[in-house]
């Protein structure tokens, strides 16, 4: 092997590490720290990790020669244990890497330890917990020192070998944490036997339990020098276990999970056991047994004579010999001993005087090919390093399965291979070998392993894969003609496969190439079903349809990603089709446009088949109607004319008689055309609904003189409808009267009272004057005497009636002049000191400042003035200012104008005290223009009391300062003095 692909190398780490105190014996090792023992009962510890070493003498104070036997040390490199043998005995000592002193264990003098297990997950720094000692004599003790005690905390007695007493010469725990507590695993070797134990809660409850039951344990036969068990540690956790014993090296997989449930079980948690054989490492000569072992992760290191042969576990070839570079006084006993450090991954190995190290370079990087040349492919695969080294495991499996014609599994190999192999090279072995199915499954494969980056690849595959695919089925059609109904069948199979592959690749495959392939392979139902893969719906549909499967079309319609327009496309087909359904499926769709299926329902209603199942489609034009509120005219107009050709004419008129414009402000009463609907009516013969469309359009005779021709009743109830035009009512009545006149077919008498009583249906609208000229000429006149009296008489009641009537009015116009007359006399009594409700001064005061009012006279001293009932006074022109400073601009003008007026024309009227004109005056016809303005002027100032009337209401409208205030105003401002100022003092 080249020595830069060396997995193992060996370096000397320390030449003379007795330093002086013997040869060294024996040798542990854990978490850099490494302790020794020697033939003068030194122990010396040597810590790599902070640089440090010290010595231990054990055999101080006894006599004779002392060497020490075995050494062990934790996983963690704090706790040593250590066993002297000399004259007095054997004798076992503890000590912690923080103390000077060792404290021997007394209870074990006597024995000779062998082998000692550490408590791997719950040893720390400052407690051992529990430690099992196992001694020369087949016995198990427990320890558990505290590093604070200064001493063991105890040591109890587990276990005995009375069935085969012999040496404990290793032993291993492992502990797993359940639910239930704690389980222990323990592993312990004799030169002959490997013994199991396992239990719960403690090692005392764990031992004690094979008193009463058999212990498991596997036998060897053979003598060998060292008996050694070895664990490999890999995060805190064995994994797998090597025992070298007499027959061979026994080793496994180890299994610490809690699937035991059985606390006093015996269950055996070594797996995947094999023995190497020693014969496998002479190569034909005699077999060596090793002296020595230790164990990696992938190797066994043995020690064979001076030389450590590094042997594939998995293999079981050497593949490596390790050479120690020994000083000539050690070389001729060689090598002792090997030991492990698992914590830092360490091997070393040891003569009487120097210490060397042996490092792992990378085991694991070719243990890929050990499995691969074993053909154990899940283990290569899982060993590999990069996608090169995986090609070559998948080659090697996919080239053995094509070789063995096992194709599929050989295509499933081949797809997974990326680099070595090309895509080319794998299609060509398929299609040279007619292996078609085969490549199909390569092609699948391949494009499960494709990245999403490669589209055009991916395309061109499952194009392909199409192909095949259909192929395949043409191919299973033509050996079995019966293949399509069979539901079990190798061709249902395929199908199902296929139409799966078309769902998976419809986002890759090529719309247009693949139909085409699809049809022109005849595969119709596989082209719907990418149709609507694809969302070609109407592709979809239009196929169910001419299947004559509505409901399928249906379905396809109704789902929220096809468009509306398919609904109005394919209505004509699908209510010819299913009338029902394609009517349920509109009263279930939301947003349908009514208006739009109105071709369809029409087409559908034409035929002669629908006739019996046009009940369908006014189904859904009530629901249009009544449910949806729409307010089209022409779905209005289509149902008015189903109903107008059905037999029975009770739901034409419920229609025509509906207001379904009720729920809106001023909207209309019908949204169908009246004049469609009375000529569909007239020529259907629904004369009832006739009558009802005239009277909707006020075609009130027409309506009468139709409703005569079929029910008298009909037309009277017309005739009443009409009541704000008496006139018209009249008429519509005396048509009926003629009607009813000239239908009665009774002898002359029995006619004339029919006629009589007609006339007290009419509420004393129609007299018998009316209807006489109704009867033939030779009718004589004691056939009416009883109605012409009944005439009379109420002819008689209105004359007296209307008598009163000019009685209570001549009356009336008596106390009208009387009040027009009083009027003439009335007047008011002006206090001298009443004042003007404007300006407060004196109403009957003259002054300069009161001038005369334009086109007023004034009497005496006295100014023009105006007294309203309510007894407030005003000057005329204070008045006249206030109302036209508080009315409205029109009215205001309209006042200043006749003021005007009034000026221009200066003339002198007669007035009476007050300023008003006599009602003598007012009345005469020779008034003249200046009178009939200053009567118009009366009117518009003095028609009301400006305090008293709605011209004081008005007023609240009005700004608090006016406009032309706005100098008086500002006359109030203060302005701020910017010049100099002076401070006044006042005076006090």
């Amino acid at each position: 092997m080249d020595q830069g692909r060396h997995v193992f190398t060996v370096d000397l780490l320390e030449r003379y590490a007795a330093k002086g105190r013997g040869v060294i014996t024996c040798m542990a090792a854990g978490n850099d720290v490494i302790v020794i023992g020697t033939s003068k009962g030194w122990v010396i510890r040597h810590d790599f990790g902070v640089g440090d070493s010290n010595e231990i003498d054990l055999s101080a104070g006894r006599p004779g020669d002392q060497s020490i036997h075995r050494v062990f040390v934790d996983p963690g490199g704090s706790h040593c244990i250590a066993t002297v043998v000399g004259v007095g005995g054997a004798e076992t000592f503890y000590t912690h890497a923080k103390w000077t002193k060792p404290r021997v264990l007394s209870k074990l003098k006597g024995l000779l330890v062998n082998a000692v297990a550490w408590n791997r997950q719950q040893i720390t720094e400052v407690s051992t917990k529990e430690v099992i000692l196992g001694t020369d004599n087949g016995q198990l003790h427990e320890l558990s020192v505290d590093e604070k005690d200064k001493r063991e905390k105890y040591i109890k007695f587990l276990f005995e070998l009375r069935e085969l007493p012999e040496a404990f010469m290793g032993l291993q725990m492992e502990t797993a944490s359940i639910i239930s507590g704690t389980r222990y695993y323990v592993m312990a070797v004799t030169p002959t036997r490997l013994y199991s134990f396992t239990g719960f809660g403690s090692l005392e409850t764990v031992f004690s339990s094979y008193l009463d039951r058999t212990v498991h344990f596997m036998e060897l036969p053979g003598e060998i020098p060292n008996s050694e068990l070895h664990f490999f540690i890999k995060q805190r956790r064995a994994i797998h276990f090597a025992w070298l014993s007499g027959a061979g090296i026994y080793h496994g997989s180890l299994n610490f999970g809690a699937q035991h449930s059985s606390p006093n079980g015996d269950e055996n948690f070594v797996e995947s056991k094999a023995l190497l054989n020693y014969a496998k490492l002479s190569e034909g000569a005699e077999a060596v047994k090793p002296s020595s072992m230790a164990l990696s992760e992938f190797h066994f290191l043995l020690l064979i004579g001076n030389k450590v042969k590094v042997v594939n576990r998995i293999s079981e070839n050497i593949i490596e010999e390790l050479q120690f570079d020994q000083t000539s006084d050690s070389a001729p006993k060689g090598i002792i001993g090997l030991c492990s450090d698992a914590t830092a991954g360490l091997f070393y190995a040891y003569d009487q005087n120097s210490i060397f190290q042996v490092s792992v370079n990378d085991e694991g990087r070719d243990m890929w090919k050990v499995y691969l040349d074993m053909k154990e492919y899940a283990a290569a695969l899982a060993n590999c390093r990069d996608p090169l080294q995986r090609d070559q495991v998948y080659l090697v499996q996919a080239e053995a399965a094509f070789s063995n014609k096992d194709f599929f599994r050989a295509a499933s190999f081949y797809a997974k291979i990326n680099y070595i192999l090309s895509f080319e090279e794998v299609t060509l072995k398929f299609i040279s070998a007619g292996e078609q199915d085969a490549l199909r499954t390569f092609l699948l494969r391949k494009l499960d392993s494709l990245v999403k980056d490669d589209k055009c690849q991916i395309t061109m595959i499952s194009t392909w894969a199409t192909e095949l695919y259909l192929d395949k089925i043409n191919r299973l059609l033509l050996e079995d003609d019966s293949a399509s109904e069979n539901h079990n069948s190798e061709y249902q199979s395929i199908i199902r496969e296929f139409r799966a592959f078309l769902s998976d690749s419809k986002d890759v495959l090529d719309e247009t190439t693949t139909m085409k392939l699809l049809e022109s392979y005849g595969r119709v139902e596989e082209l719907v079903y990418f149709a609507s893969l694809k969302g070609q719906h109407e592709i979809v549909v239009h196929h169910y349809i001419q299947q004559g499967e509505a409901k399928k079309a249906l379905e396809v319609i109704q789902k929220p990603a096809v468009p509306v327009d398919l609904q109005y496309k394919f209505a004509p087909d699908l209510i010819a089709l299913d009338a029902y359904e394609t009517v349920e499926s509109w009263m279930a769709t939301k947003n349908l446009n009514p208006r739009k299926l109105i071709p369809a329902m029409m087409r559908y209603s034409s035929e002669p088949h629908a006739k019996n199942e046009t009940h369908e489609v006014i189904k859904y034009l009530e629901y249009c109607v009544h449910r949806l509120h729409n307010e089209d005219p022409g779905i209005h107009n289509l149902l008015l004319s189903l109903y107008a050709k059905q037999e029975d004419d009770s739901a034409l008129l419920r229609f025509l008689q509906c207001k379904f414009g009720k729920g809106q402000e001023n909207g209309p009463e019908f949204f169908y055309d009246p004049k469609y609907a009375l000529r569909l009516c007239l020529k259907e013969k629904r004369m009832r609904a006739c009558v009802h469309i005239y009277s909707m359009m006020s075609m009130h005779e027409e309506a009468v003189a139709l409703a005569l021709q079929v029910d008298p009743e009909l037309a009277m109830a017309e005739a009443d409808k009409v009541e704000d035009d008496e006139d018209l009512r009249k008429k519509l009545w005396l048509m009926i009267a003629k009607h009813v006149v000239e239908q009665e077919k009774g002898t002359k008498r029995e006619n004339i009272r029919k006629a009589i009583a007609f006339l007290k249906e009419t509420d004393g609208l129609l007299k018998i004057e009316d209807i006489l000229p109704f009867f033939p000429d030779f009718a004589l006149i004691d056939d009416f005497k009883e109605a012409i009296c009944s005439s009379l008489e109420d002819y008689n009641k209105q004359i007296e009636q209307l008598k009163q009537e000019m009685n209570d009015a001549t009356h009336g116009a008596d106390n009208i002049r009387n009040d027009i007359s009083a009027l003439a006399q009335r007047y008011a009594v002006i206090d001298r000191d009443e004042d003007c409700g404007v300006c407060r001064r004196k109403i009957l005061t003259a002054g300069r400042e009161y001038g005369m009012t334009h086109g007023y006279t004034s009497v005496g001293p006295m100014p023009p003035f105006y007294v309203f009932p309510c007894g407030h006074a005003f000057h005329a022109q204070c008045l006249i200012a206030h109302v036209t400073r508080c009315t409205t601009e029109a009215n205001a003008e309209y006042i200043l104008d006749l003021q005007k007026q009034l000026s221009l024309m200066g003339g002198e009227t007669r007035r009476d005290s007050n300023g008003t004109l006599s009602p003598e005056d007012s009345t005469i016809p020779s008034m003249t223009p200046a009178d009939k303005l200053r009567s118009q002027l009366d009117d518009a100032i003095a028609s009301e009391c400006p305090f008293c009337g709605d011209l004081m209401i008005k007023e609240i409208s009005l700004p608090f300062i006016l406009p032309d205030e706005a100098q008086h105003v500002a006359s109030w401002e203060i302005k701020p003095n910017v010049g100099s100022q002076r401070n006044i003092p006042l005076p006090v």
